[in-house]
């Protein structure tokens, strides 16, 4: 495994410790944290459709691969 694939993995498991924590925490203020809740769902909503978009865009991929820079 690359190092920089070891790094991506070890920051992709410390955020997602980060976004548990946090609803634990809005949980525990029920009333209130609906509102962080909803934040909280909307920005993951964003991040996902962006990764997805990204990796399905074959043309993203084709200059990627042969376009030297």
């Amino acid at each position: 495994m690359a190092l920089d694939t070891l790094a991506l993995w070890i920051i992709v498991g410390i955020v997602a410790a980060y976004v548990i924590a946090m609803m634990v925490g809005l949980f525990a203020i029920f009333p209130y944290g609906l509102i962080g809740l909803a934040v909280l769902a909307v920005v993951l909503y964003f991040v996902v459709r962006v990764v997805r978009d990204r990796l399905t865009n074959a043309e993203d991929d084709y200059y990627e691969k042969n376009i030297k820079q």
